[in-house]
């Protein structure tokens, strides 16, 4: 038994754990509960869930992930990319007469399964298809989209739409109905936020507050909207002026228990929770490793999967919805000074509190407050900067990230992300399927190799070195054929060809076959084929196949030795600059 608990990720941290430690997290909780209490309820309603189901992801997942994850300040809990994309999910699946929270239960139960299946498997590597460029395209869009549903509720006009065109047309055709009470305690919200963010910090510093005390009010900022806001409603009667408030929060905490939901809706949802599971998995990894790399510690990818998988299911089990590592949280964490992820724990303990004898206090929050919240958090998800340097240094992923814009804010979240993938997958594969190559030359006086085309450099009229810099396989072995073929038809004294494979690191089947095919049409042109530099795992795999028994010429373990062998050492340059013969 104490050699399977060693295993698990939270021995790490408890067996040093001082009491020190406890301060540091203690103080981290404390700063990050005052962020997640607002963050949480705004996060379910943009779910279209109700508020306390926020309150009830806020709990038991940040526990069970303290224990199997293997960051020490991710902050798990309700993001905005994932609540949207549970919103859409849940809006084109569930029927009339099916229960929405139990939808989004399933949800929740679904992704943590399909994490922990992964992670048990090893297979993390599968979110690697999800490119940065594809994620930042849709984290940019998402934000548009949030942005846009929320700026309906701080308005009190009715949102809807299937795409931003929608949105924004229905939008824009109804601002004549704008409620003007909802709309000053929305926008003077946003205001006050804006301030806190942008312009709290510098003033505190004039006055002679610390630096890191000035960052830690500021953060208290949508917990100061709240608080106001709640005030306002009381003071000035809101409520009988039309503005809509959250109501009445049931005290108490989740009920754990398993609502089984019928087949046919958990096979419908499950497409939906697959791809919301590889999204959540790889921004909080991106978060995780980011941040882990600031203190020197390591992020395991596969516990990883195991922890979010397993935080998703206490979720689901506590009647909340999907989570993940946030963000805004994980830095507000780490500033904060949390050492490990029983800061989390903390946490948890503070929401817990906070859904048992604090919740009446929320029934007079503006529900435009919350949706404020949410613009200004999903404001900085647009990264236009991020965007342009994507352009200037690979204008192929700024394809892949532009693809997965127009499609997330047209076709809608999984169809969007999906064309991201596609263009992205499309773009390597046609860009691997016509490999760099060059004819190389040697530097004068050195064994180095290089581009004729990019250096001064020596060759000889009968020996053709050429450099693929690509891995081979079916898709571009015919390329390598065909432009070989065509360089020593256009060099009808060439007598060796050398293939310089320092940069092959793989070579599928066909790629045998076709050098096998090659070898024997150089053959009947009397030129000769040679191998240099090949590395351990390619050579394994010639070894097993019949071209290196048939290869017209030899296999040298370096290019220089090749080159060696083939001309003769002794042999002075000739007058162009060319190899000794």
């Amino acid at each position: 038994m104490n050699g399977l608990w060693a295993k698990v990720p939270a021995w790490q941290w408890l067996s040093t754990y001082s009491r020190k430690d406890f301060g540091d997290d203690l103080l981290a909780s404390v700063i990050v509960t005052i962020m997640l209490i607002p963050q949480s309820l705004a996060y379910a309603l943009l779910a279209g869930l109700p508020p306390e189901a926020g309150l009830y992801a806020s709990m038991l997942p940040l526990v069970v992930y303290a224990v199997l994850g293997s960051s020490r300040v991710l902050a798990v809990g309700p993001v905005a990319v994932l609540s949207l994309m549970t919103a859409s999910a849940l809006g084109a699946v569930v029927g009339e007469g099916e229960s929405y929270a139990l939808a989004a239960m399933t949800l929740a139960l679904l992704s943590g399964g399909f994490l922990l299946l992964l992670g048990v498997l090893r297979l993390g590597f599968i979110a690697n298809f999800l490119s940065h460029a594809v994620i930042t395209g849709f984290v940019a869009a998402s934000g548009v989209l949030i942005a846009l549903s929320q700026l309906s509720a701080v308005l009190a006009l009715p949102g809807g739409g299937h795409n931003v065109v929608e949105r924004l047309a229905r939008l824009l055709g109804q601002l004549d109905q704008v409620h003007g009470p909802t709309a000053v305690v929305g926008f003077a919200t946003m205001a006050l936020l804006l301030f806190a963010r942008s312009r709290l910090a510098p003033l505190l510093k004039r006055l002679g507050v610390s630096a890191q005390l000035a960052t830690y009010i500021t953060r208290g900022g949508p917990v100061v909207a709240v608080v106001l806001s709640i005030w306002a409603v009381g003071a000035f009667d809101l409520i009988e002026a039309g503005v809509a408030v959250v109501g009445v929060v049931p005290r108490g905490l989740p009920a754990l228990e398993l609502a089984l939901p019928s087949l046919d809706l958990a096979l419908r949802l499950l497409p939906a929770a697959v791809l919301l599971s590889l999204v959540g998995f790889v921004e909080s990894i991106s978060v995780a490793q980011s941040l882990a790399m600031r203190r020197r510690q390591q992020i395991f990818p596969n516990q990883e999967l195991l922890g979010l998988g397993a935080a998703n299911v206490a979720a689901g089990l506590a009647g909340g919805f999907p989570v993940t590592g946030g963000f805004t949280r994980s830095v507000v964490n780490f500033d904060a000074g949390a050492v490990t992820p029983f800061a989390g724990v903390l946490t948890a303990g503070f929401m817990a509190l906070t859904a048992a004898f604090l919740t009446p206090l929320f029934h007079d929050l503006p529900k435009a407050v919350l949706a404020a919240t949410i613009i200004i958090a999903v404001i900085s998800l647009i990264d236009v900067p991020a965007m342009v340097r994507t352009l200037r240094q690979s204008p192929q992923d700024f394809a892949a990230m532009a693809a997965t814009i127009l499609g997330v804010l047209t076709l809608g979240v999984e169809l969007g992300i999906s064309c991201g993938v596609l263009v992205a997958l499309g773009l390597h594969l046609g860009q691997s399927s016509r490999p760099h190559m060059a004819i190389v030359g040697r530097v004068p006086g050195t064994e180095h190799f290089r581009n004729i085309d990019r250096h001064e450099v020596e060759t000889h009229p009968r020996v053709l070195s050429v450099r693929v810099d690509e891995s081979l396989y079916f898709a571009n072995a015919r390329f390598l054929e065909d432009q070989l073929l065509a360089w020593v038809t256009a060099r009808p004294e060439v007598e060796d060809v050398v293939l310089l494979c320092s940069a092959v690191n793989g070579m599928d089947g066909s790629a045998v076959e076709t050098l096998e095919s090659l070898n024997a049409r150089l053959r009947a042109a009397s030129v000769r084929l040679h191998l240099s530099e090949v590395k351990g795992p390619v050579m394994d795999r010639l070894r097993r196949t019949h071209l290196l028994s048939e290869l017209t010429g030899e296999v040298f373990f370096t290019h220089h030795r090749a080159m060696t062998v083939l001309l003769g050492r002794q042999a002075a340059p000739s007058p162009e600059g060319a190899l000794p013969a």
